[in-house]
C-alpha cells in the first residue's frame, strides 16, 4: 500500500477543490443527520414517551429499516428516470406528513406508517454518493469515496445523539416535529444544491436505462454483497461488545470504546484515501474480519477498547472500497438503481445480523457472534478475490 505523493491533506485538499465537492460534501453530511437520528428518537418515543416498551420500538425501528431498504432503489430508479429534485420533493412532503402525524398515532398504526417513511426516507447518502461516482474524476475517486465514508462514520456518532437530546429535551410531539422539520430542511438543501448525477455531457432528456441484466452480473452482486458483510461485521461487533460489558457491569464504558472504534475506523479511512495503491476490496474485508476476531477474547473495558482498534481500522476503508466498485461498476443511465441497491445492502447487512447476533449471544456467548460474522466476511472476501482475479485474467 502505497501513499500518495504529498500525503493525505493534499490528496484530500485537491479532492475539495473540485467544483461543487465542498457544497456537496458539507450539506450532504447535514442532510444525513435527520436519517441517523430517527431510529432512536422513535425508540425512544415508542418505548418511553408511549410506554410501549421496547419490543414494540424495535417493530417500529425494523419497519423504518425495510422501508428504507425496499425504497432505496425505487428512488434510485426514479432519480435516474426523473433527476433528484422532483424525488426530494416527493420525500421530503412524506417526511412532513409522517412526523407532523406521528405523535398521534398508536403502534398499531405507527409501524405501517414508519415503513412508508422509510421508502420515503430523502436520499441524502444514496445522492452523494451517485455524485461522486459520475462528477469526480477517476483519479479522485478514491479519497473522494473516503471522504464519504468518513462522513457517513461522523453522521452515525452526530446523529442519535442529537436525536436522544431532542427526544429528551422535546418530548413528544414538538421534537417528532423538530425532526421533521430538519428533514425537510435537508431536502430543501439538497434541492437548492441539485448535485449532478450523470457524467459530464449526457442530455438531461436522455434518461434511458440500460437493461437490469446488462450490468447486475456478478462482479456487481460480490461488491454488494462485500457492502452487506462489512456491515454485519460491524453490527455483530457491536451488539458482541454491548452485551460483553453488560454482563461485567461496565456498559457505561462503551461510549468510550465506542469513540476509540470510531477514531480507529476514521483514521484508517484517511489513510486509505491518501493512498496510492490501496489493497482490493477482498483483502480489505479480510482484514476487517480477522482484525474483529480478537474483540471475542472480551474482557474488562479497557481491553475490548484497546482490541477495538484494529477492528476499526478497516470499517471505513472495506466500506468505501466497496461503495467504489459499486459506483465503478453502474452504467451511467442505472447508477440510481445501483446506488438504491447499495443501501439496501447496508440495510440488509444490519437487519441479518441484529437477529443473527442476538440470537448467539443469548444462547451462546457474545464471541459466537462475532466469530459467525468474521466466517461470514471472510467467505465474502474470498468470493471477492476470485471474481476479481476471474476479471483480471
Amino acid at each position: 500500500m502505497t501513499v500518495a505523493t504529498g500525503g493525505g491533506v493534499a490528496t484530500y485538499g485537491a479532492v475539495l477543490r473540485l467544483p461543487g465537492l465542498t457544497p456537496l460534501v458539507t450539506v450532504g453530511f447535514a442532510a444525513r443527520i435527520p436519517a441517523t437520528a430517527t431510529a432512536v428518537v422513535l425508540t425512544l418515543h415508542v418505548a418511553v414517551g408511549l410506554d410501549a416498551g421496547f419490543a414494540a420500538a424495535g417493530l417500529v425501528g425494523g419497519a423504518v429499516t425495510a422501508g428504507v431498504a425496499l425504497g432505496a432503489p425505487l428512488l434510485g430508479r426514479l432519480m435516474d428516470r426523473r433527476g433528484l429534485r422532483p424525488v426530494l420533493l416527493m420525500c421530503g412532503l412524506a417526511q412532513a406528513a409522517f412526523w407532523g402525524v406521528a405523535s398521534l398515532l398508536p403502534v398499531t398504526a405507527l409501524a405501517p406508517a414508519s415503513f412508508a417513511a422509510g421508502m420515503f426516507m430523502p436520499p441524502a447518502f444514496s445522492a452523494v454518493r451517485q455524485s461522486l461516482a459520475a462528477s469526480v474524476p477517476d483519479e479522485h475517486q478514491r479519497p473522494a469515496f473516503a471522504l464519504d465514508a468518513m462522513s457517513t462514520e461522523v453522521a452515525y456518532a452526530v446523529g442519535p445523539a442529537l436525536g436522544t437530546l431532542v427526544a429528551i429535551a422535546l418530548p413528544g410531539r414538538p421534537g417528532l416535529w423538530a425532526v421533521g422539520g430538519a428533514f425537510v430542511l435537508a431536502s430543501a438543501a439538497l434541492a437548492r444544491l441539485d448535485p449532478p448525477l450523470r457524467l459530464p455531457g449526457t442530455a438531461a432528456e436522455d434518461r434511458t436505462a440500460p437493461p437490469v441484466r446488462s450490468w447486475l452480473r456478478v462482479p456487481m452482486l460480490v461488491a454488494l454483497a462485500s457492502t452487506g458483510a462489512a456491515i454485519l461485521m460491524l453490527t455483530a461487533t457491536e451488539l458482541a461488545v454491548v452485551a460483553g460489558l453488560t454482563a461485567r457491569g461496565e456498559t457505561a464504558w462503551f461510549a468510550l470504546a465506542n469513540a476509540v472504534w470510531c477514531a480507529a475506523s476514521l483514521t484508517g479511512g484517511w489513510i486509505y484515501g491518501g493512498t496510492r495503491r490501496p489493497p482490493p476490496t477482498a483483502v480489505l474485508l479480510a482484514l476487517l474480519a480477522l482484525g474483529s476476531l480478537p474483540v471475542a477474547l472480551g474482557g474488562p473495558w479497557w481491553t475490548v477498547t484497546l482490541l477495538l482498534i484494529p477492528a476499526g481500522a478497516f470499517c471505513a476503508p472495506a466500506l468505501a472500497s466497496a461503495t467504489e466498485t459499486v459506483g465503478r461498476l453502474a452504467p451511467d443511465g442505472a447508477r440510481g438503481v445501483a446506488i438504491g441497491l447499495h443501501s439496501s445492502a447496508l440495510m440488509a447487512g444490519a437487519a441479518i445480523a441484529s437477529p443473527l447476533s442476538g440470537v448467539l449471544i443469548d444462547t451462546v456467548a457474545p464471541a459466537a457472534a462475532i466469530a459467525v460474522a468474521a466466517a461470514v466476511t471472510l467467505a465474502v472476501a474470498v468470493a471477492a478475490a476470485v471474481v476479481t482475479r476471474a476479471r483480471t485474467r
